[in-house]
């Protein structure tokens, strides 16, 4: 979620929602960066975890949220998890795809939005691993899209609420405004120069991916808007201080997770996608 979403456009940030979202940015943070550096099982780990998280978030602001659906998707994702930390991405995909066939069977009613969650929590999960475990490009490009992600919205926080003026789609957020989007672009833009005068890629591309990536981070913010906007619902969950839920902080993440991976995909295939991404 972009830093402006939670006030009007031009107004203060509340002093102890804005002191509880900088601690809490400062203790995850570094932690987060602390484990891909590691990467192997402990980033398996926290990833599968965090999808796990956004599932039963999803599952809670549509209001599918029951002990057996939660429960079967848990048991189908953490095996996922384990699948492809052990190599075995074929094997999680099936996994995925009977799981999700559980899923829906399971929720009935709620069949569309709870398949739609399990799908999303699932490309969170296999995207975030399989452009971590790159052996060459893996954490240098994760960090690239982490930074990228944050500074999209940092800058969108800042330029929100700093200029404010026309709102970006009022009816799904009322709060975000143009001149946010534009300063979280630009912010992201800044990543790719940083990455190129460090000699970590090539300016150009690294700008282009850095501008697709920060667009894709926007609308996956702008969809779990649309989401919670739909059941009536503010966050996703209290678990972060300041911050919201999972849904809440990763929105834009996910999105830009699951497109890098698939830019590194096509580009040097399935197990190389971080040097895909990187490497022009």
């Amino acid at each position: 979620m972009s830093e402006h979403d939670s006030a009007p456009a031009g107004a203060k940030p509340a002093p102890s929602n804005l002191v509880m979202r900088v601690l809490a940015a400062l203790v995850l943070a570094p932690l987060t960066i602390a484990i891909a550096y590691v990467g192997g099982w402990l980033w398996v780990l926290l990833v599968t975890l965090v999808s796990i998280g956004l599932f039963a978030e999803w599952l809670t602001v549509v209001g599918a949220g029951s002990a057996a659906l939660t429960g079967a998707g848990t048991i189908v994702i953490a095996m996922m998890g384990a699948a492809v930390a052990f190599g075995g991405l074929k094997t999680s995909v099936i996994i995925g795809l009977a799981g999700g066939a559980l899923v829906t069977l399971i929720a009935r009613g709620k069949f569309i939005w709870a398949a739609t969650g399990f799908a999303y929590a699932a490309a969170a999960l296999l995207a975030s691993i399989l452009v971590r475990k790159d052996l060459v490009n893996g954490f240098t490009a994760l960090m690239f899209v982490l930074l990228v992600v944050w500074a999209t919205d940092i800058g969108g926080y800042f330029a929100g609420r700093s200029i404010g003026g026309p709102k970006l789609w009022p009816r799904v957020s009322p709060k975000k405004t143009w001149s946010g989007a534009l300063g979280g672009f630009v912010a992201s833009l800044l990543v790719a120069v940083g990455f190129a005068a460090c000699g970590l890629g090539k300016l150009a591309p690294l700008l282009l991916v850095s501008a697709i990536l920060s667009i894709v981070s926007a609308l996956g913010d702008l969809f779990e808007s649309a989401v919670k906007r739909r059941f009536d619902v503010k966050d996703s969950s209290h678990l972060i201080p300041g911050h919201g839920g999972l849904m809440d902080r990763l929105d834009g993440f996910v999105a830009a997770i699951l497109m890098a991976w698939i830019i590194g995909f096509l580009r040097h295939g399935v197990h190389s996608a971080g040097s895909g991404l990187m490497v022009w």
